[in-house]
């Protein structure tokens, strides 16, 4: 068991983007942090990367079987023996027309985008409250507060999601356990670069008012803000990391232009 004075984390999709940002986050301010993720290779090379010898731990998980959540959190326990944040990052989406959306996919993406965050949850509760309590962050999605195509499971998931944070934060509150969610917007990870065309890149630059993609840095930011003590008053809400493409209504890019005299 490693020093029981410093902060523990535990962050969930966390080889790659956000998942990985947030982890170097977390490490800088002097925390340890337990990196879950399914691709056991990518997570490897992660930790090698972070350079943060014994104060990093693998867990390897598949979090669509509870079995291995359960496994993954006796590994926490044993190595670090106390949990002080939660970071219920890790996502799966199926994009395709809702009359070809199977029920295999939709029960997939439930398993990992919902599911999975309320039983790691209630996990982690039952480590925080002997320590007086912690800070759980699930990370939701624009997709969870506006529609979209292409995404009815994800979309859905994520909404839900965001409810289940409510319900988090309402139950969790007298055990000293705050909870609260970060809803990203479009954000310049690998997985964006990858599968957004140039015209897609465009469309999300026209609908998005500071007219540019996020950094996995700064939903890093705004996670471990919500899981510091700089944010203990805070429970039960939902962050939007967007760039205000929540806020903006339609005809953005066309008053845009007319502001600018294009």
């Amino acid at each position: 068991m490693t020093d029981p004075i410093a902060k523990v984390a535990l962050i969930t999709g966390a080889a790659r983007g956000i998942g990985l940002a947030a982890s170097r986050r977390f490490l800088a301010e002097g925390w340890h942090v337990a990196m879950l993720d399914v691709e056991r290779e990518t997570l490897a090379s992660a930790i090698t990367g972070l350079d943060a010898t014994g104060r990093t731990l693998a867990l390897p998980c598949d979090l669509s079987e509870p079995a291995q959540i359960t496994a993954s959190f006796a590994a926490l326990t044993a190595r670090f023996g106390r949990l002080d944040a939660l970071v219920n990052n890790a996502g799966i989406a199926v994009f395709k027309p809702i009359l070809n959306t199977t029920l295999e996919d939709w029960n997939r993406v439930m398993a990992v985008n919902l599911t999975a965050p309320f039983l790691c949850t209630q996990a982690a509760a039952a480590l925080m409250r002997e320590t007086g309590g912690g800070a759980v962050v699930n990370i939701t999605s624009i997709s969870g507060l506006r529609a979209s195509t292409l995404r009815v499971a994800y979309g859905v998931s994520k909404a839900a999601l965001k409810h289940l944070t409510l319900q988090q934060s309402v139950e969790l509150a007298s055990l000293g356990i705050r909870v609260n969610s970060v809803a990203p917007g479009p954000v310049d990870t690998a997985m964006a670069k990858a599968v957004h065309s140039p015209a897609i890149r465009a469309d999300y630059h026209d609908a998005i008012p500071l007219n540019r993609y996020g950094l996995e840095e700064e939903l890093a930011n705004a996670i471990f803000f919500l899981c510091s003590d700089q944010a203990s008053y805070i429970t039960g809400q939902n962050l939007a990391v967007d760039g205000g493409f929540q806020a903006a209504g339609i005809g953005l890019p066309t008053l845009r232009r007319e502001q600018n005299g294009s």
